[in-house]
Formats: structure tokens, C-alpha cells, sequence
């Protein structure tokens, strides 16, 4: 078996894929146990964040697994397989580790370092656990991993890499200005409660807004947050902290009165549709101002006309239709240009631009105030001769648009939408007085974010524990066998002595105790070079072979060792596993102690 891991994330799919393809709580428990159930895997787990959905299994065959794994992403995500596809990216064996390493380090994310990913790590093992889709494989990359992030921010400054998505986030709205001078003081709208959400909420707390109120469907989660809040940043003595928020819960209904208070919104829920719309929005901005809330204009008339008049020289004799001339400069944006450059014979015939230069040659000049037009090249009216004899006219040249700062006024309500799919409508952006941040635009304000240098020590961690982690899984490998064969040697040495009381019934317990713990012992003796030298061998690249050189050498039984197997995966808290009527520690399903049995013998 294998470790396989497909998935999209925001790397790889735009916003608006990842929105569609969003697995809700519900959905990500059908997927497990579809993907259990399919015949390539044997483990599943989901990790399934606001931006990457990834799906991680042990399977026994690659391209069937990988088939099989696309599939079900896309029947329960609602999107199209030959839609998803081109999004999707896979991962196996060592990349697959590789890869969810640097996910909990926070490497991967869309703010690199930030450590919300751990919470989520742990809780995806967790509901794998729940459900029993989580085998030895799983259980035991997923708890890695958590030791990888957690390493990853105690050794290296990686959290001075990025921030949180939520502070991130906030930074987006505040324009450059530091967040706990924009926030303080200000009346903040939560809605939500889940982990997003309350970090959110904590983090406006203790940036010192003047107000924090809570919303959620369940009413209940909601005014636990909310007393948690007051607990924690609640009134304080003015020289311990300069923090006095008042929290409360609030029910959903109550959210359109509570945002024509806020000042600022964040929202992170599992809804499905908006939870926010335009309108709504509207109607807060209106509560807010006392009059209707408008749409910014987009390239409006007044714009253009704040533009720089366009002028042209107006020659006797010259062929142009200057009242055109005049006309498309000003569709351009041109400031003033000669009647002589190329932007003005742009979509001449070959006889008119003929006519043209013979009027250029007579020396006219541009008699725009004080300037003088240089003489035209005569090789460049040749070019443009030739090119329109080719062309039948003279190629155009389009100017670009100068572009006009619309000035806006000073948000009146600021939104933070950390969902996925999203929670507030797009379209409150055009709203006059409201700013939006949204996934979308973190993700694209984020890949201009500076990498700090310690990026490069976590990668060196992630590197190392990859290989450790490799290391272990083969070794575990072994395991079983190795375990197999000390009880087959276990049951030769109990046969032999139970040979030895039919031939000698005479003995004493006393000698017969001596000469069973004798036998043992070199029974332990002989053994113990071998599974320990095989265990080193094992955990080295390629060693994947020296299990099966193990049961063929001694003709154990695969069945015996597939017991084995088993009985750790059933049994992996349990004190002792059971095997052909023996009972075995578990330090003999340790891959560091297979030794133990040798040292036992010299006690």
C-alpha cells in the first residue's frame, strides 16, 4: 500500500472553482467512507480548508487510485470531473509526504506561516478517527505532521514569514495602516462561530475594539464565544491592559440591525449561499449615512472630461480630414499630437499618405504654442509607404488610455469575507463607503508577500522528517514479519521442551526451568543479529525487499505475518496482541526494540 494524495488548492484552481468545489461538513463524511469503500483504498482522510480540498488515502494501485480518488472529488463536490481535472494535482509516496509536511508548516499556505493549518490538520485525523477511515498509514502521517508544524514554529521564525488569514486579512482592509490603531475603538460584527471565526474574534478583541458582537445559527455557540471573549478581554485594570470590549451573542435574525452599527464585518460560516447580499449591505450603508447607498461610476463621462484638452495644428493644404484627426485623438486620449506623427495618418491609404509627405516635404511646422515639429525622417516615410502598399493602408497604433485616480471616499463599512464558499456578494464592492476583502483578493494581494529567510530552514526541516518519516514506515514494514518469525521460533523452542518431558519425565521443575530458559536463550541469541540487522536494512531506501527475503528464508506462512498485521492495526493501544495462542508484548511490535527478546534472556 501506498500513501496518495489529489487535491486543489489555490495554487492550482481560481477562486471561483474552489468556491464551487467547497465540501460541506456532511459532504466530507459521504467522501470518506465512498473512498473506503472503493476497491483501490484501504485509508481516507479529508483535509478540506477555505482554500485547498485534498484528499489523502492508502491504495494499492496508482493510476486506479488516482482515477478512482478524481472521481469522487468531483461527485461530491458538485463540479464536473472534466471541469475539475485540469485543477487538480496529485502526489505519491514520498511527494505526498513531501507535500503535507509543507502544508503544516504553513509553506503551502496562502500567507505563508500562518498556523490556523494545524487546528485543521488535527481536526480532519480527527474526524478520520471517528469514522475508522484512518489506518496505521494515516494515523501515523497525520500525527507527524502535527509534530512537523509545531517544529516548524518553535525552531524557526516562519510566523514572521506571514500572518494569520485573519490578520492578514485586516491588514487588506486598514490601507497600510497598523491594525490595532485602525480597529481601535471600532464596533466589529462576527458572524460565525467556528474556528475561523473565533479567531477572528479573538483577534479584534485583543486589538481593542470598542464593541464585539457575535452571530451564529446556533444561538448557543454563538454566547459561548461571546462569553469567552468577556472573560478574556474583558474589563481590566487600566495598568494590565488597555482592552474593554464588551462581547455578546446575537441571533442570525439580528444581523441586518447589527450591521447598520458595525464598522467592521467578519465573516467565516459553512452557509452555502450568501449570507450577506448587495441589498443587505445597501440597506446597513443607508442605516449608517441616512441616504441611499450608490454605486461607484466606472470610466464615467466626468472623468474624461477632467482630461488635458487635445489640440491639433491646423495646416492649409494638409490632407488630413483634421475634424476627424481631432475626433479620434480625443477616443484616444492623445494630448496633443502633430498632424505629422504616425497616430495621425494611422489607416491612410498608400495615395494619401503619398499626398501627405510631399505636404510634410514642404517644411510645415506644428505652430502649437512655441513647439516646432523635427523634419520626418525621410527612411521612416518610406517604411510607412511600404507598409501601406503591403496593407493597403498604414497600420494603426493605439495609444493607451491614460488612467484617471477616481477618488473614494473613506470606507463607512469595512468587510472581511474569510469563507468558502463565499458568505458576502461580490457586488457590495461597487457599493460607495463599503470595501470588501475577500479570498480572492487576499490570494492575489498575498503573491507579492516578501518570503522571510527562515522559509528556508522549514524547508530543511520538512526535508529531514520526510525522511525520517520514510525511514519509519519502512522499518514498521518489517515489523510484522520479523514479529512472525520469533513466534515461530517461540513455538519450535515450546515443542521441543514439551519432547524433552516425554523423554525424560524424571525432571525436576527446577531442571526443567534451566534448560527451557536455556534454550530460549539461544534461540534469542541466534536471532537477534539478523532482525536487527534486517531492521537497518529496512529503513534504507530499497529495503522494502529484505520482509519478503525474511519469510522466504525461514518458509514463514504470509498469512501468519498478515495476522500480524492486522492484529497492530486492531490493537495499536492495546498492551499485548495475541497471535497462535502466544501472547506478545508490545514491545515486540516495536521496530526499535526487536532486541528485547535477547535481553529478556540475559535477566
Amino acid at each position: 500500500m501506498s500513501l496518495l494524495v489529489v487535491g486543489l488548492s489555490h495554487r492550482s484552481a481560481p477562486v471561483s472553482v474552489l468556491e464551487r468545489a467547497a465540501l460541506s461538513a456532511d459532504a466530507q463524511i459521504k467522501l470518506l467512507q465512498d473512498t473506503v469503500a472503493a476497491e483501490p483504498a484501504a485509508e481516507a482522510a479529508v483535509l478540506a480548508t477555505c482554500n485547498r480540498i485534498e484528499l489523502y488515502a492508502d491504495v494499492d494501485k496508482f493510476h486506479a487510485g488516482v482515477a478512482e480518488l478524481s472521481t469522487l472529488l468531483a461527485q461530491h463536490s458538485g463540479v464536473g470531473l472534466e471541469e475539475l481535472t485540469p485543477y487538480l494535482y496529485v502526489h505519491y509516496e514520498d511527494r505526498a509526504v513531501h507535500h503535507f509536511f509543507s502544508v503544516a508548516c504553513g509553506l503551502d499556505s496562502m500567507v505563508v506561516g500562518e498556523g490556523q493549518i494545524l487546528g485543521q490538520i488535527k481536526d480532519a485525523l480527527a474526524t478520520a478517527q471517528e469514522l475508522h477511515t484512518a489506518g496505521r498509514l494515516l494515523n501515523d502521517l497525520f500525527q507527524q505532521a502535527l509534530r512537523v508544524g509545531k517544529r516548524a514554529h518553535s525552531e524557526t521564525g516562519i510566523d514572521r514569514a506571514g500572518q494569520s488569514l485573519v490578520t492578514f486579512g485586516l491588514e487588506q482592509l486598514s490601507s497600510g495602516a497598523p491594525v490595532d490603531a485602525w480597529l481601535k475603538g471600532k464596533r466589529a460584527l462576527v458572524i460565525g462561530a467556528g474556528s475561523m471565526s473565533s479567531l477572528a474574534a479573538a483577534t479584534l478583541a485583543r486589538a481593542g475594539v470598542a464593541e464585539l458582537v457575535v452571530a451564529n445559527r446556533t444561538f448557543d455557540r454563538a454566547e459561548r464565544l461571546a462569553a469567552l471573549l468577556a472573560e478574556q478581554y474583558g474589563q481590566r485594570p487600566a495598568e494590565q491592559d488597555d482592552v474593554d470590549v464588551l462581547a455578546r451573542a446575537v441571533p442570525m435574525e439580528s444581523v441586518p440591525g447589527e450591521l447598520t452599527r458595525a464598522d467592521v464585518v467578519v465573516s467565516c460560516t459553512g452557509a452555502t449561499g450568501l449570507v450577506l447580499t448587495a441589498d443587505l449591505v445597501a440597506e446597513a450603508v443607508e442605516g449608517r449615512t441616512g441616504a441611499p447607498a450608490v454605486e461607484r461610476a466606472a470610466d464615467s463621462d466626468s472623468v474624461r472630461s477632467g482630461l488635458p484638452p487635445t489640440s491639433v495644428g491646423s495646416e492649409d493644404g494638409c490632407p488630413l480630414d483634421l475634424s476627424a484627426v481631432q475626433q479620434g485623438s480625443a477616443v484616444q486620449g492623445s494630448t496633443g499630437f502633430s498632424v505629422m506623427g504616425e497616430a495621425a495618418v494611422a489607416g491612410m491609404d498608400a495615395a494619401t499618405l503619398e499626398q501627405h509627405a510631399a505636404w510634410v516635404d514642404n517644411g510645415t511646422v506644428d505652430r502649437r504654442e512655441g513647439r516646432r515639429t523635427p523634419e520626418i525622417d525621410t527612411e521612416a516615410v518610406a517604411a510607412l509607404a511600404a507598409a501601406a502598399a503591403t496593407l493597403g493602408r498604414v497600420p494603426e497604433r493605439r495609444r493607451p488610455e491614460p488612467v484617471a485616480e477616481v477618488p473614494r471616499p473613506l470606507p463607512v463599512l469595512s468587510l472581511l469575507d474569510l469563507a468558502m464558499p463565499r458568505d458576502i456578494d461580490a457586488a457590495v464592492n461597487r457599493l460607495l463607503g463599503v470595501r470588501l476583502v475577500d479570498i480572492e483578493s487576499l490570494a492575489e494581494a498575498s503573491a507579492d508577500a516578501p518570503m522571510a529567510a527562515d522559509v528556508d530552514q522549514v524547508r530543511r526541516i520538512v526535508s529531514d522528517e520526510v525522511a525520517a518519516f520514510d525511514a519509519a514506515q519502512r522499518a514498521a514494514h518489517i515489523t510484522p514479519t520479523v514479529v512472525a518469525l520469533r513466534a515461530m521460533a517461540a513455538d519450535v523452542v515450546a515443542s521441543e521442551i514439551a519432547r524433552l518431558d516425554g523423554r525424560l519425565p524424571g525432571l525436576d521443575d527446577k531442571q526443567r526451568g534451566e534448560i527451557t530458559q536455556t534454550v530460549r536463550r539461544v534461540v534469542d541469541k541466534l536471532l537477534h543479529a539478523p532482525t536487527v540487522r534486517v531492521k537497518q536494512l529496512a529503513a534504507k531506501p530499497g529495503g522494502a525487499g529484505y520482509a519478503d527475503a525474511l519469510r522466504t528464508l525461514f518458509d514463514l506462512e504470509p498469512e501468519t505475518v498478515a495476522a500480524v498485521s492486522r492484529a497492530d492495526d486492531n490493537g495499536r493501544d492495546d498492551k499485548s496482541v495475541a497471535l497462535g495462542g502466544l501472547d506478545f508484548g508490545r514491545e515486540n511490535f516495536d521496530s526499535n526494540n526487536f532486541e528485547s527478546a535477547e535481553n529478556r534472556g540475559r535477566a
